[in-house]
């Protein structure tokens, strides 16, 4: 099958402690660009993300982003610091001694003081999470590659009409390359003709400059050459798989024949077919642009 490089995946999951989010989209890059955007704590999960998608990508230039949502209520606990809570109340009696002041410390006082209750939130478990974020990443991939097939499906059918159109461009060349070289030899008799009255016409002489006429316009190399381009890229596009740096290669070999068609025509109908053989060629380049 054809796969376009443009493609979005989305999937949203959860259990008992996480909810994930995973969304995927990319546009055309000859090469895969993969970037992850995700919260900082989950930044040891980056090149999971990265071998599994490489399993589905090959090219584009891909962004995904990965959100996490904290589902529990104890995901924070508060912590108590004995050891310096007994350093504040030494060291306040201490002073009390000193100064002879009072020492009516309280604990609701003493919880206020620094460091001696503390937040902290609890440590994740990679393992469960990392189960969560394969799975929302496994789908949202399987959503974008279905996507990404189903536009190329689209640009197979596109790139195979305007093949079979350049293959109809190809053969009134072929066509018409007989009636020039008629047509230039009546030119060239009837000239001689006009030129020399009455004088016996030399029929070789004619087919001499006939001869070198028809060497300097002739087109059947680059024909053949452009109808084999052109059977190659209905082959690849048939095989599928990712075929976008072929087809590329293709098309500027395509191209290269039709500018030398262009360039050797000495016919107005053989240079019109030619620039417009030339047109979709360069609508075909477009085209496979975006396929990866």
């Amino acid at each position: 099958m054809i796969k376009s490089m443009t493609g979005f995946g989305r999937c949203e999951l959860a259990d008992e402690a996480h909810r994930v989010t995973v969304e995927i989209k990319s546009v055309n890059h000859r090469y895969l660009d993969l970037t992850v955007k995700m919260p900082r704590k989950m930044n040891f999960f980056e090149n999971n993300i990265r071998n599994l998608l490489k399993k589905h990508i090959q090219r584009g230039k891909v962004d995904v982003y990965v959100t996490c949502e904290d589902c529990t209520e104890n995901q924070i606990s508060l912590k108590y610091n004995q050891e310096l809570a007994e350093k504040y109340v030494e060291y306040i009696r201490q002073m009390g001694d000193a100064f002879s002041l009072p020492c009516d410390l309280s604990a609701g006082e003493l919880s206020r003081y620094p460091e001696v209750l503390t937040m902290e939130a609890q440590a994740m478990d990679e393992e469960e999470l990392w189960k969560l974020l394969e799975q929302a990443v496994t789908e949202a991939a399987r959503q974008f590659v279905a996507a990404r097939v189903r536009e190329g499906e689209l640009l197979k059918e596109d790139l195979l009409r305007k093949l079979e159109l350049m293959s109809e461009y190809v053969e009134q060349i072929e066509q018409r390359s007989p009636e020039i070289l008629t047509e230039h030899r009546q030119k060239l008799t009837d000239k001689i003709r006009e030129l020399m009255s009455d004088a016996q016409i030399d029929e070789n002489r004619i087919l001499t400059e006939v001869t070198i006429f028809a060497d300097r316009i002739c087109t059947d190399e680059e024909t053949v050459r452009l109808k084999s381009h052109i059977s190659s890229t209905r082959d690849t596009l048939t095989e599928g798989g990712s075929v976008g740096r072929k087809l590329d290669f293709i098309a500027q070999e395509m191209n290269r024949e039709a500018n030398t068609i262009l360039s050797k025509a000495n016919d107005l109908t053989v240079s019109d077919i030619a620039i417009n053989l030339k047109t979709d060629i360069e609508k075909v380049r477009e085209q496979i642009q975006n396929i990866e």
